[in-house]
């Protein structure tokens, strides 16, 4: 992997485990706009602080980076998809879509990285 793309791994995995642990009010919030269950925002967190602890692993072991960050992406297109259904404004859904493509950024680097 390369410094940039390691950095990347840092700055969404950090960004998430931010978001999902110090600014957890603000997801009840969001998941209730969305019109989604308790029980979905649970397992959604779960997820995505899982999949942040394996991009911060994959700094050590880069074979767990790839299917971590599609995931990711996965888990931010949904986010993008729920912003798009309330009509949420531009600077609400710009969090997701930048880790998206920083997600997506990861995941070709992983991709393009030849095996050590």
């Amino acid at each position: 992997m390369t410094t940039a793309a390691i950095i990347v791994q840092l700055v969404v995995a950090l960004s998430v485990i931010y978001v999902w642990v110090f600014r957890f009010d603000n997801i009840v919030l969001e998941f209730k706009q969305y019109g989604l269950s308790d029980q979905t925002r649970t397992l959604v967190g779960s997820t995505k602080i899982a999949l942040a602890t394996l991009l911060i692993a994959g700094i050590w072991y880069p074979a767990l980076v790839l299917v971590p960050a599609l995931l990711m992406a996965v888990l931010m297109l949904a986010a993008q998809y729920f912003h798009y259904k309330v009509n949420n404004p531009l600077f609400k859904r710009a969090p997701s879509l930048v880790l998206l493509v920083l997600s997506l950024f990861i995941a070709y680097a992983a991709l393009h990285t030849p095996a050590a």
